[in-house]
């Protein structure tokens, strides 16, 4: 798990997110209430859905698609990035620092993820974990895999 968790307050702006996931280079952000409890979350794909044209729902095959010509241009208008993160986050997901690595990486598949805000027995983020950091923890407890 990671400690030095970057967030964001539920009263930020879509543009704000951007901006931290950029200078931070993240891929997923949470967003907390004044009491530092996660209240939803921003994927890096929330805010990539908003670049995309609204045709694309319609094609089911963009294999042929080699680019999208003056689509590739455009960009959210300031009127978009300045509504509330609110507006795109999703719910949010959270294990609990001592949950089990095993129920961690079963919530993790089964709902798709692959970062999990961590929060302590009082419902404030402590962390960030990933995929990698609970797959590794647990392949090292295999036989012969852990061994140096």
């Amino acid at each position: 798990m990671k400690r030095n968790v970057v967030s964001i307050p539920l009263d930020s702006s879509i543009g704000e997110a951007a901006r931290v996931m950029v200078n931070k280079h993240i891929g997923i952000l949470p967003v907390v209430d004044d009491r530092n409890k996660p209240v939803g979350i921003v994927h890096l794909s929330d805010l990539l859905t908003l670049e995309l044209p609204d045709f694309i729902n319609l094609i089911k095959d963009v294999d042929f698609v080699h680019d999208f010509g003056a689509v590739e241009t455009t960009h959210p208008g300031q009127d978009q990035l300045s509504q509330p993160v609110s507006t795109i986050m999703q719910p949010a997901k959270t294990i609990e620092e001592n949950d089990s690595l095993l129920r961690c990486i079963v919530l993790m598949v089964q709902n798709n993820l692959y970062d999990l805000p961590v929060i302590n027995d009082m419902g404030v983020l402590v962390g960030i974990t990933s995929r990698v950091d609970i797959g590794t923890t647990l392949l090292s407890n295999w036989p012969s895999v852990g061994e140096k």
